[in-house]
């Protein structure tokens, strides 16, 4: 047995109509893959094939969330993951992969492994860039990455922003009064 056999779809012994299949993707499907970026998955794929004549649609509905690591403070980061694939196979002379909407495969295939489709669909519903929102982010590691990076204008806006949430979040902690600022808008009634 292949690493990816239970992602075989036999098509060729499928009978005409719809048939639901799902799949769960955990770390080891990523490793397989031999993705490092992926730390921890809990995927649902729902998989919709139809059965037409000489074409067989399907529809992947892919769920749940991936754990990557954060790219500022290198602490785990769970995305939510949501994404759809849609495609349609038939049986054709060679594989054929030039269209984007309708898949061929040879004649002499029975089955069609779908786990590539899936893994794709995955990655590009993953966002370039893996951070945590603002403020989230592990605070030693970004009070160090504040101390020791080179200043762009965009860094300069972000330790501003990080910076005056610490100033809300010690205020909040620390005091239950108003703000000055406050105080002397109501004294110009």
């Amino acid at each position: 047995m292949g690493k990816f056999s239970q992602f075989k779809l036999q098509l060729k012994s499928m009978p005409q109509g719809t048939e639901d299949i799902e799949y769960h993707l955990d770390k080891a499907f990523f490793e397989n893959m031999e993705n490092t970026d992926v730390k921890g998955a809990d995927i649902t794929v729902s998989l919709t094939a139809t059965h037409k004549g000489d074409l067989y649609d399907l529809n992947f509905v892919i769920t749940d969330e991936v754990t990557l690591l954060c790219d500022r403070c290198l602490d785990d980061l769970v995305l939510p993951i949501e994404a759809t694939y849609h495609i349609g196979v038939k049986y054709g002379e060679d594989y054929n992969d030039d269209s984007d909407e309708v898949l061929e495969i040879p004649q002499s295939d029975n089955y069609l492994n779908v786990a590539y489709m899936i893994y794709d669909t995955v990655v590009l519903a993953i966002p370039a860039r893996h951070v945590h929102p603002l403020g989230k982010c592990n605070r030693a590691m970004s009070a160090m990455l504040k101390k020791h990076r080179a200043r762009t204008s965009d860094d300069e806006m972000e330790d501003e922003l990080l910076d005056e949430i610490d100033q809300i979040e010690s205020t909040d902690e620390g005091s239950t009064g108003t703000d000055p600022r406050w105080d002397a808008l109501k004294d110009l009634n």
